[in-house]
């Protein structure tokens, strides 16, 4: 396919992602007042402790305008969060005329696999909301004296990151198994790297998550890390069958990670064309 088709094809998935997010957000816009009530709820559920201690803690909106403005704002958020599996798919149907029919039966299976994963990630985030404004206002010297007003389009962007990093993370292991299926990675190298892979996950955490306190960091790396045992040892399973079912006759895991890849320096078959021939007939 031409540099010009590829173009063309990433300009329709990407059409029907941004409409897919346009028209969550307008159905989000008929819940409106529900999808605020629960944007806030962690906060004020932080709020209500220092309230009863005196101190003042509330969000509020900077100019005329901003109610509208947020309304907006909000409208999107939910509109990615509910058109997640269209431009899941839009991102996979990208991809797939390049991968093989066994490869693209398994793409299904990764949307499918991905939506809830991400979904997952994002209500963990919210879950723990709380716990990190607890952490952030207790820095707070004089709680009684200076009050936390916080602007809610910080807050805002706040919760986003915190859903989208959290989302993100959550889906990354589909990615480690889709890379075993094309031969990049092997389980057993997954497996080797443990040392690096936490200390990456509390890493990636504590860069991550915005309010860097250690209960979201630990909410964050602890299910990644279960992600990615559960991960590569499904791509441990599949290297093994792989080996039974005799693919390419050659056992990979036996052979040392610095060696180079056996060659096959078979004679082309004159009934089957060769592999160039094919990509010269395709272009």
């Amino acid at each position: 396919m031409p540099l010009v088709a590829h173009l063309r094809e990433l300009r329709r998935r990407l059409t029907r992602a941004v409409l897919a997010i346009v028209l969550g957000a307008v159905i989000a816009a008929f819940f409106y007042k529900p999808l605020f009530d629960l944007l806030v709820q962690p906060f004020y559920t932080m709020a209500a402790r220092y309230e009863a201690e005196g101190a003042t803690v509330t969000l509020n909106f900077n100019g005329v305008g901003d109610p509208f403005s947020y309304a907006l704002k909000i409208c999107a958020m939910a509109g990615i969060f509910f058109a997640c599996p269209v431009w899941m798919y839009q991102l996979w149907a990208f991809v797939a005329p390049g991968l093989h029919k066994t490869e693209k039966r398994w793409g299904i299976g990764f949307v499918l696999v991905s939506v809830p994963l991400f979904l997952g990630g994002a209500v963990l985030a919210y879950i723990f909301l709380p716990k990190g404004f607890d952490l952030l206002i207790g820095f707070n010297p004089a709680p009684k004296k200076v009050a936390n007003i916080v602007s809610l389009n910080n807050y805002l962007s706040f919760v986003l990151r915190m859903f989208l990093v959290f989302g993100i993370a959550f889906v990354m292991p589909v990615f480690l198994v889709a890379l075993n299926l094309v031969g990049v990675i092997s389980g057993r190298a997954l497996f080797k790297a443990w040392r690096p892979t936490i200390l990456g996950a509390f890493v990636f955490a504590a860069v991550a998550t915005p309010s860097g306190d250690p209960w979201t960091m630990t909410a964050l790396a602890v299910p990644m890390l279960l992600l990615y045992t559960i991960a590569a040892t499904i791509c441990l399973f599949m290297d093994r069958r792989r080996r039974r079912a005799g693919v390419d006759g050659l056992d990979y895991d036996a052979i040392d990670d610095d060696a180079a890849s056996p060659l096959d320096d078979r004679p082309e078959s004159p009934s089957r064309p060769s592999r160039v021939d094919d990509e010269d007939d395709i272009t």
